[in-house]
């Protein structure tokens, strides 16, 4: 019998989530490439695996007692692929990294050019994802590591399962159409009267932000929702309102707004997610020394490791 790690990674989660569609969610599969798989490893294992019992599936019997020896399984895979790479005299290594378009943009080109340049065999593919995901899939071990956030007004929730590492910390600074403010710093309530452009609410970043005005005494008046800095950015260009926007992004800041300092320091941290193992992967290790010193490069102040 062959088992395909990847299909073992679809019966774990599908045996967490209760549904093929919430399993494909959380693998960023399709159902049907997740029901195809699944139905495969039923043929190799020449067992029923799960029965439907509505919208959700149950494992059977013979079902769980695969899924107990998959979470060895897989773990096992991590802790050989740490081996194999200790064992060799140059770092080999493909790793999958959760980002999101700041951390993209503005760490990630520097960060990987130097870590190529010196160690061509590891290989970083990135996988475009909301910071508020991103942790959960490094837990799940569809990711090798992630970007995470916290903010000031807002820290993240934290999985013991998941170490992290402080690799930069950001300054928040209020964006505004050009000419609307004229002095270098303002009080963030001196926006209360303006219309925003700013995430959802059930995002880090558009609750962290609405914590904060509700601190300084009023609640936003949202005319706009926008997930990406960019796109409010733009929007702010365009006259639209206003919005707060980190260090990262002030490389996406378009013509026509004005960038404007708080006089009330707000912040967030970025880190690095992985999971905890007795000893951390050499790529992993050199990935993040390559991120801290890109970090370093842009003037960011970087932490200790955290958790």
């Amino acid at each position: 019998m062959e088992l395909s790690l990847r299909r073992l990674r679809m019966l774990r989660e599908l045996s967490r989530r209760g549904t093929v569609t919430a399993a494909a969610t959380a693998l960023h599969y399709s159902p049907s490439a997740v029901s195809q798989q699944l139905a495969q490893l039923e043929r190799e294992v020449g067992v029923r695996l799960f029965e439907r019992q509505g919208r959700r599936v149950q494992l059977t019997d013979l079902g769980m007692v695969l899924v107990e020896h998959a979470e060895e399984i897989l773990a096992s895979a991590e802790r050989v692929a740490v081996a194999l790479e200790r064992a060799q005299e140059g770092v080999t290594a493909r790793l999958t990294a959760g980002v999101w378009a700041s951390v993209a943009s503005g760490l990630l080109p520097g960060a990987l050019s130097a870590l190529a340049a010196t160690y061509p065999g590891i290989e970083v593919r990135t996988v475009d994802l909301p910071p508020e995901q991103s942790a959960a899939a490094v837990r799940e071990g569809d990711l090798d590591f992630s970007f995470v956030i916290d903010y000031s007004t807002y820290p993240t929730p934290w999985d013991p399962a998941l170490a992290r590492e402080v690799v930069a910390v950001e300054r928040l600074h209020a964006a505004v159409p050009a000419g609307l403010f004229p002095d270098d710093s303002i009080p963030l309530h001196a926006l209360a009267e303006q219309p925003w452009i700013l995430a959802g609410p059930r995002s880090h970043f558009g609750k962290a932000v609405r914590i904060a005005c509700q601190e300084a005494g009023f609640d936003p008046r949202i005319v706009h929702e926008a997930q990406e800095q960019s796109t409010s950015l733009a929007m702010v260009a365009g006259g639209l309102g206003v919005t707060l926007v980190s260090d990262l992004a002030l490389g996406l800041v378009p013509d026509g707004v004005d960038i404007v300092a708080l006089a009330e320091p707000a912040s967030r941290t970025v880190s690095v997610a992985y999971r905890r193992t007795p000893t951390q992967r050499t790529s992993l290790r050199l990935v993040i020394d390559a991120v801290h010193k890109a970090a370093s490069e842009r003037g960011l102040a970087t932490g200790p490791v955290l958790g």
